[in-house]
């Protein structure tokens, strides 16, 4: 018999709970500090599109700071949060994930990396004292770009591209669409009578920009969909950072890098803190497979522009397939 969730959790969804104690094993681990960690990445994002990295370059300090600011945001009183919403993109943000009817067991903060419109967000919320959090998010956010870049540099290496900034140059543009997302899973302990299930806390989707930079706190619940359709329960490190392949990355390499799909699930027990940085290109760049990369293949992808994509990705629910529009209709 399947227990019926309680009527304030109706709205949200559930899925048969797949061994949440049993973590996978396999996730690629790279130690960005070796010689060989650019083949290991290029490896990696063909069959995972996702990775966890050590010997990263950002101070634990940085994190911990930052993760301090974020807990001490989502402690405060819902009234005192809404100050910052609705999210219109950026902003505060409770449940509703997306315009078209997404939901999820989460409260949000959605920031642009600009730090002139943080600075606006962040004091209609701290009034006139909003330095502790923007300093923070200011030192983690340019730490994490730094790596990304040169993970993205590396990758370019490893795919034998000449020019090695070809990626990292979009994240470095001073029109980089780039944002970033403070995600806070409160604990539900009304799932621990739903035995068999379990409560979806961010659904199952891809992530559009080229490149996300993921850390969290030790509390599981994020997993990914491996190539043949089963979801694996990736295991908490809050001293290190896990990579996902974004959709515009997997267009720039014509498919050869795998963009990830992932989900979050809701904890009965502990809160879950998320930090993450997403790497995109400027509203008006080009995004298509690199020429370079297509040795007499055909491209599986027509040319858009990041604003194209985003306008679409944002339009479509969380678990679209978003490329699937945007892809060349080859004749049979």
């Amino acid at each position: 018999m399947v227990l019926v969730p309680k009527p304030a959790l109706q709205q949200f969804s559930f899925i048969r709970n797949i061994k949440p104690t049993t973590f996978f094993s396999g996730i690629p681990l790279i130690d960005l500090s070796k010689p060989d960690s650019k083949h290991l990445l290029v490896k990696a994002c063909e069959e995972f599109g996702f990775f966890k990295v050590v010997n990263h370059g950002v101070p634990l300090e940085f994190i911990s700071k930052l993760e301090s600011e974020a807990v001490k945001f989502f402690s405060l009183p819902l009234s005192e949060k809404e100050k910052a919403s609705p999210p219109n993109p950026f902003g505060y943000g409770k449940k509703s994930i997306g315009q078209n009817g997404d939901v999820g067991w989460v409260e949000y903060l959605l920031l642009t990396t600009n730090q002139e419109s943080v600075s606006q967000r962040l004091s209609s919320v701290f009034g006139d004292n909003p330095e502790k959090f923007r300093c923070a998010l200011n030192d983690y956010v340019s730490a994490v770009k730094k790596m990304a870049c040169e993970i993205l540099e590396m990758m370019a290496d490893g795919l034998k591209i000449q020019n090695r900034n070809v990626f990292s140059k979009l994240l470095m543009d001073e029109q980089s669409d780039s944002v970033f997302r403070l995600n806070h899973y409160p604990p539900c302990p009304e799932i621990q009578a739903l035995k068999d299930h379990n409560m979806i806390g961010f659904g199952e989707h891809t992530d559009p920009q080229i490149i996300s930079v993921l850390r969290s706190n030790n509390t599981s619940g994020l997993q990914i969909s491996l190539n043949d359709g089963s979801w694996i329960s990736v295991p908490p490190d809050p001293s290190s950072f896990f990579i996902n392949v974004g959709d515009s990355l997997q267009v720039m390499t014509n498919g050869r890098f795998k963009s990830v799909r992932h989900r979050v699930l809701a904890n009965s027990i502990k809160a879950r803190i998320s930090m993450i940085y997403f790497g995109g290109p400027p509203l008006r760049e080009k995004i298509a497979p690199l020429p370079s990369l297509m040795e007499g293949e055909e491209s599986l992808y027509r040319e858009f522009t990041w604003f194209e994509y985003k306008r679409s990705a944002y339009n479509s629910r969380l678990a679209d397939n978003k490329l699937v529009l945007f892809e060349r209709i080859t004749a049979s």
